[in-house]
């Protein structure tokens, strides 16, 4: 062999060599990024979680739960909102506690509608379909129409006609709230009603009065 052309394929060589060092290099560094922003975000999540400021929820919220899932944090600030809850489910015969008023109508704003989750006056067009004052809910689309072995609604519909406006009103600030992710929420007012005395009366079955369709004003 020449000198020449054994010095071509030396020059080759060497070359390739350099070459598939870089790319290992490459690879490693980023690999290694990869896991060091794991464990940052892992990391974060856990300091957050481990604080008690109401804040935080909302945060982890955002970041770690699907939409789906956000329901409790509902019912943490308003508890006297209805569960209806004591539906059965399809496939395992017993009730599904998970499936809540709160949830299907989250589900129906946005997997139903498709309507943004920050904004109050989507929210309220979605309440405005519970009342009749905007669009008609359709039972063969209703979430847990395929889940449960009955359709929930027309006892969603009753159970959100039979909140107050001002209780409506809470429902949507709070979920305003948990998807604008407002790092100083506003406090949820009590609800309650009082006699005469100013002693705590039980409140009534509200039923949909002819001005609900105010709602829809912002």
């Amino acid at each position: 062999m020449s000198k020449k052309r054994w010095l071509k394929y030396f020059i080759i060589t060497l070359v390739t060599v350099i070459v598939w060092a870089t790319i290992e290099i490459f690879w490693t560094s980023l690999a290694s990024t990869a896991v060091d922003s794991t464990y940052l975000l892992e990391h974060q999540l856990l300091k957050v979680t481990n604080r008690e400021n109401s804040e935080y929820p909302i945060k982890i919220v955002q970041r770690r739960v699907r939409p789906t899932e956000v329901w409790p944090f509902v019912y943490e600030k308003i508890p006297d909102l209805p569960l209806e809850n004591d539906y059965i489910s399809k496939e395992t015969g017993e009730v599904n506690t998970e499936e809540t008023l709160v949830s299907r109508l989250i589900r129906y704003h946005f997997y139903v509608k498709g309507r943004a989750p920050n904004y109050r006056f989507d929210w309220k067009l979605t309440l405005a379909d519970y009342l009749g004052a905007n669009d008609y809910l359709q039972s063969s689309v209703y979430p847990g129409n395929d889940s449960l072995t009955e359709n929930p609604m027309k006892g969603d519909r009753q159970a959100i006609q039979n909140l107050t406006r001002s209780q409506r009103n809470v429902l949507v600030n709070r979920l305003v709230d948990i998807f604008g992710g407002d790092s100083n929420p506003p406090s949820i007012p009590e609800i309650e009603q009082r006699d005469n005395s100013g002693r705590l009366a039980p409140r009534a079955p509200m039923v949909p009065q002819p001005g609900d369709a105010d709602l829809l004003k912002p």
